[in-house]
C-alpha cells in the first residue's frame, strides 16, 4: 500500500479544484476532491485523510463551518484557501483551528510546501515509509493488517487509519506493555523529520484514542505513563 499522504480537496470552483488536484497529485500526494461541504463530510467519514486543504467562500455551507465541525472531531491538519478580502474569516479560521492559510491567488508550489511542512510536524509526511510486511497483530479485540494498513475491531467493521494513525499504532503493537518516550515515538514515526521538544505527538495519540477507546478521556489501551510516555497496556500475538 502507498504510503504517500491523503489529502482532502474542498473548493467549489471547479477551475480551481481540478488542476490543483493534479497538481498535488503529481507532487506526491493521494487527493481526494470534494465540491461543497456535504461532499468533504461524506469522504471524511469513508476515507482515512491526513490533511484538508479547504476553501473558505462555498455556496451553503461555507468552509468554516466545515473547519470548525473537523476540528470539534479531532485534529487533522486543516490549510484554508481564502481570498485577500476576507481578513476577518482567515482570523476566525486560526482561531477555530486551523493550522495555516494561503491567499487567493496562491502558487501551487507554495501550497505543496505549506502541505509539506504541516504534515511533517503531525508526524504524516513522506520521510519514512510505513511497514507492510504482512504481519497481522491482534490485541483486546482489534486486528490490524500491515500489509493493507486495516484495523478492524471485533465487530469486523474496519476503521480508517491515517499514514501517522498506522505508524503510530505500529509502534505501539510491536513493542507492547513498553512505555515509549515521546522522543522514542517521534523517531519511530517519523525518523530524521522528528524536531526536538515537537509535541505533535501528544495530537496524535488523542486522535488514536478516539478510534481504540470507547472513553478517550478515560484510556485503557493507550495509557500515559507520568514522566515516562505512553504504553500500550495490551498483549499482541503476531501471525
Amino acid at each position: 500500500m502507498s504510503a504517500r499522504p491523503h489529502l482532502l480537496l474542498v473548493d467549489d470552483e471547479a477551475a480551481i479544484r481540478e488542476p490543483l488536484g493534479q497538481y498535488l497529485q503529481r507532487s506526491g500526494f493521494r487527493v481526494s476532491s470534494a465540491a461543497n461541504a456535504a461532499e468533504g463530510r461524506k469522504l471524511l467519514g469513508s476515507s482515512a485523510i491526513d490533511l484538508v486543504v479547504l476553501d473558505i467562500m462555498m455556496p451553503g455551507e461555507d468552509g468554516l463551518s466545515l473547519c470548525r465541525s473537523i476540528r470539534e472531531q479531532g485534529e487533522m491538519p486543516i490549510i484554508l484557501l481564502t481570498a485577500r478580502a476576507e481578513e476577518t474569516d482567515r482570523i476566525v479560521g486560526l482561531e477555530m483551528g486551523a493550522d495555516d492559510y494561503v491567499l487567493k491567488p496562491f502558487s501551487p508550489r507554495e501550497l505543496v510546501a505549506r502541505i509539506k511542512t504541516i504534515l511533517r510536524r503531525a508526524g504524516t509526511g513522506t520521510q519514512r515509509e510505513a511497514p507492510s510486511d504482512g504481519t497481522v497483530y491482534a490485541f483486546e479485540g482489534w486486528t490490524l493488517r500491515s500489509d493493507d494498513w486495516t484495523l478492524t475491531g471485533q465487530d469486523g467493521v474496519a476503521i480508517p487509519l491515517s499514514t501517522a494513525d498506522f505508524r503510530l499504532l505500529i509502534a505501539f503493537v510491536t513493542r507492547p506493555r513498553q512505555v515509549l518516550s515521546r522522543d522514542q515515538l517521534l523517531d519511530l514515526t517519523q525518523g530524521r523529520e522528528a524536531h526536538a521538544f515537537d509535541r505533535s505527538i501528544d495530537n496524535q495519540i488523542s486522535r488514536l484514542r478516539r478510534k481504540l477507546e470507547d472513553d478517550a478521556r478515560s484510556p485503557r489501551l493507550i495509557k500515559t505513563v507520568w514522566g515516562g510516555g505512553y504504553m500500550l497496556s495490551a498483549d499482541v500475538e503476531r501471525s
